[in-house]
C-alpha cells in the first residue's frame, strides 16, 4: 500500500471523459498536481453530491496546475449511464472494476468489493503528499482539499486553519 512520501506507482486504466471511452495513464499527468479519489459506486446516495461537486469546481483546480480524477469499482459503460442521470462530469470517471488500483491504494474493501472514500494528493514529481480515508457514509469536503493543495505549494509549515494569504510558519 502507498503511503505520503513514497512515488506513486504508475497505472493504465479506461474510464468516461466528455461521454468517450478512454484510457488514462497516471504518469501522464507528471508536472501537474493530481487529485485521485474513489467512492464506492455509482447510482448510490452520497457519491452524486461528491462526483457533482469536485466536478463544479474543476476550473479552480486547473487554476492550481491540478487535475481531477475520481473512479469507482463500476465499468465504464455504468459510468456513462450514471453521467446521464447526474450531469455532465468535467473530469474523467475511471473504472477500477479489476479493483487493482483501489487494492493499490489502501482503500478496497475486499469483503464487499468496494471502495472506500480514499483521497489521494500526488505532487507534480509523482510523490504522494497527502491522503484521506472516509468512512463509506461522509463525503468529503471539496474547500478542503484545495485549501490542502494551496498549503502544500507554499512549501512552508502550515498551522491548523491555515488559509491562503494566511502567513505561515516558514520553510519546511
Amino acid at each position: 500500500m502507498i503511503q505520503v512520501g513514497q512515488q506513486t506507482p504508475d497505472f493504465e486504466i479506461e474510464g468516461l471523459f466528455e461521454g468517450k471511452f478512454e484510457k488514462f495513464k497516471l504518469s501522464t499527468y507528471q508536472g501537474k498536481w493530481v487529485v485521485l479519489f474513489f467512492w464506492p459506486l455509482d447510482f448510490t446516495f452520497v457519491c452524486p453530491t461528491e462526483v457533482t461537486a469536485f466536478s463544479k469546481r474543476v476550473d479552480e483546480f486547473k487554476e492550481l496546475n491540478a487535475v481531477v480524477l475520481g473512479g469507482s469499482i463500476d465499468s465504464s459503460y455504468t459510468h456513462l449511464a450514471w453521467s446521464q442521470q447526474i450531469g455532465t462530469i468535467r473530469f474523467p470517471m475511471l473504472s477500477d472494476i479489476t479493483k487493482e488500483v483501489s487494492r493499490e491504494y489502501g482503500v478496497l474493501i475486499e469483503e464487499q468489493g468496494i471502495a472506500l472514500r480514499g483521497l489521494f494528493i500526488i505532487d507534480p514529481e509523482g510523490t504522494l503528499r497527502y491522503q484521506v480515508v472516509h468512512d463509506l457514509n461522509i463525503g468529503r469536503n471539496v474547500d478542503e482539499v484545495l485549501r490542502v493543495i494551496k498549503a502544500l505549494q507554499t512549501g512552508e509549515l502550515c498551522p491548523v486553519d491555515w488559509n491562503e494569504g494566511s502567513p505561515t510558519l516558514g520553510k519546511a
